[in-house]
């Protein structure tokens, strides 16, 4: 993981918790039931500057159960006004850090900076485009401790379009089919404990980096807990589905057949 330059300061959902056996001493045990519920939300932002403040203030309700946490923003070599507006930021609350990527690394990038910079013992990935609101991270945040790895899914996909709903239903099915796993998404606001994360090396830049993480900590025996999530609306600008990003993705899914 490279790093970048430092600067500044739901009722009625179900779960599902997947034990799988230990394959070293820090993968699936209990240390996630002892440790504070306290959170660093990495915050990836490439040109947000309409979405940023928003995306800041709607997910600090949701942090109300927490014994602490930190947003940490990666401006991922923005060329509007999102590092500024980050800066902003993290002068008016002190739980706010920036980190600059001098050029821009790609989402899962950005993601790896932000846990490099992570000080609490659990980490998760909240977007900058205010598409999560406070409903669609509580009850991740509920789970804390239950499971090493907390995954969500999507409750309302139909917000998505049937174009994108039908590609991410094969995905997942895909992986779940070459890695003979069961996960209902692969994707989105995935919580680790910052700890194990680190344990393992996530090659790609690209969208794929949960994925890739999730098989790799999967494998070595990580436990899950999952929970349905709502999503506010869907990007219609989302560069997920650009062909390099989705050679990218082939990309690591290959390299992960090849490593079992």
């Amino acid at each position: 993981m490279s790093g970048g330059e430092v600067a500044g300061a739901a009722a009625g959902q179900t779960a599902f918790v997947s034990m799988a056996d230990t394959g070293s001493d820090n993968v699936g045990s209990n240390k996630a039931v002892t440790e504070p519920r306290s959170v660093t939300f990495v915050m990836p932002a490439l040109n947000e500057e309409a979405n940023l403040a928003h995306a800041v203030s709607e997910l600090i309700p949701a942090t109300g159960g927490l014994d602490d946490y930190e947003i940490v923003i990666v401006n991922d070599g923005s060329t509007d006004r999102t590092g500024e507006i980050a800066e902003g930021l993290a002068r008016e609350n002190p739980r706010v850090r920036v980190v600059h990527n001098p050029r821009n690394m790609g989402f899962g990038g950005a993601y790896k900076v932000g846990v490099t910079h992570a000080r609490m013992p659990y980490v998760i990935m909240v977007p900058g485009d205010s598409n999560h609101p406070p409903d669609g991270v509580t009850p991740i945040l509920d789970l804390i401790g239950q499971a090493d790895i907390v995954v969500p899914y999507v409750s309302n996909p139909q917000v998505r379009g049937l174009k994108r709903m039908i590609i991410s239903a094969a995905y997942t099915k895909l992986l779940n089919f070459l890695f003979r796993l069961n996960l209902p998404y692969y994707n989105g606001l995935v919580l680790h404990r910052t700890e194990l994360l680190r344990t393992i090396t996530i090659e790609t830049n690209g969208y794929s980096y949960q994925s890739e993480a999730l098989i790799k900590l999967l494998r070595r025996g990580a436990t899950t807990v999952t929970v349905a999530v709502p999503l506010a609306h869907s990007d219609p600008n989302t560069r997920a589905f650009k062909l390099k990003n989705i050679l990218r993705v082939g990309n690591t899914i290959w390299r992960l057949i090849w490593a079992r």
